[in-house]
């Protein structure tokens, strides 16, 4: 596989450009840039740059809105529900997030459902925000129905990611950011980038039997819930992934389950929709609500380090503290730039083409 490696700033520069040119305002266009570019720093590379062009096909399908006009429509003093109005949820989900920090500031804790809106992007994005309030973050999505409930063979779930961050002292915060699919869609589409195998376990085909053939999806399979079957537990990926479609949906009045709009632009959204766009829920919890801030940060630094010195099972390997991996990959990546393959570079450089943007010099 061949890989071409960027400067953040040049990849943040380019993905500016293209926001844009989209009719995105200035500051919409950096916003949508830094939720993409934290996500290649942070070494989750399906959904930094090389969604771009999924973006601008939805665009031009007239399915986001590049300047929403987003706005409280139902609040009390810790809640609200935000309507994005069709927005990047890259700009709508840092809006509704901010909301819930403001909220988190005067009353302790700050809980905000969104309707309306689009992919947006990591959710360790959204909840790092908090951290760097000293407090507790919480963000969720609901996604287009990829994943089929335990024991189904339809698609009634999107990867409907969660994440939950917190801050710690002298340590990064601990990031629990993870899809409640087996894997994320967007690992499938690096696999088939690669034109390499996926591992069994993360989807089926369309008679419900495992596959491991990253294109499956687009034969009618559907991914599976985290756990794979019910042998090794997808009862709770599944439960986890309904969690996360009725706070972000249910709640807000967004589409839910297989009326979630797809994400890619050659599918038309559900004729029969039961709310408006996608959903997101966030949450932010003030540590001194229940504890010192710093007294908390000290014990999880303990709790780290206990963790860290684990026995383990094979000498070589040692236990990981969640976001721990990402946290090197955003330290090496700052320094030595990002690396993307070469079919993502072939996709944006024909999208600078279209859009009349300046070529990524590979």
């Amino acid at each position: 596989m061949i890989f071409y490696t960027f400067t953040e700033q040049r990849l943040r520069e380019f993905t500016e450009q293209v926001f844009l040119k989209m009719g995105c305002p200035e500051a919409d266009a950096k916003l949508a840039a830094d939720v993409l570019l934290k996500s290649d720093l942070r070494g989750i590379d399906s959904h930094g740059v090389a969604r771009l062009t999924g973006y601008v096909r939805l665009w031009e399908k007239e399915r986001i809105n590049a300047r929403p006009q987003i706005k409280v429509v139902h609040e009390t003093a810790t809640t609200a529900t935000v309507d994005g109005d069709a927005g990047l949820g890259l700009v709508v989900a840092p809006f509704a997030m901010q909301l819930a920090i403001d909220k988190a500031k005067t009353y302790g804790s700050g809980w905000v459902a969104v309707k309306n809106s689009n992919h947006f992007g990591i959710a360790g994005y959204h909840s790092l925000m908090a951290v760097a309030e000293d407090m507790i973050g919480i963000s969720m999505t609901n996604a287009s129905p990829l994943v089929a409930p335990t024991y189904a063979n339809e698609r009634l779930l999107g990867t409907n990611p969660m994440c939950y961050a917190f801050p710690a002292g002298k340590y990064p915060p601990v990031v629990v950011d993870m899809a409640t699919a087996a894997a994320a869609n967007g690992k499938l589409e690096i696999a088939q980038r690669a034109n390499s195998p996926i591992p069994e376990g993360w989807a089926q085909d369309k008679n419900g039997q495992m596959s491991t053939d990253p294109n499956e999806l687009k034969a009618g399979g559907s991914l599976l819930p985290l756990g794979s079957d019910k042998t090794h537990g997808s009862h709770k990926g599944y439960g986890l992934s309904a969690t996360v479609d009725i706070l972000s949906a249910v709640l807000s009045g967004a589409n839910y389950g297989p009326w979630v709009p797809p994400f890619v632009a050659f599918l038309d959204p559900p004729t029969d929709p039961v709310g408006e766009g996608i959903g997101h829920f966030f949450g932010a919890m003030r540590i001194d609500g229940f504890r010192p801030a710093q007294d908390f940060k000290d014990h999880l630094d303990n709790w780290i380090e206990r963790f860290k010195s684990a026995k383990t099972v094979d000498p070589e390997k040692r236990v990981i503290i969640p976001g721990e991996p990402e946290y090197a990959f955003e330290a090496e990546r700052r320094i030595n730039g990002i690396p993307l393959i070469e079919a993502v570079v072939t996709d944006l450089n024909q999208l600078a083409v279209k859009m009349g943007i300046e070529i990524l010099d590979a």
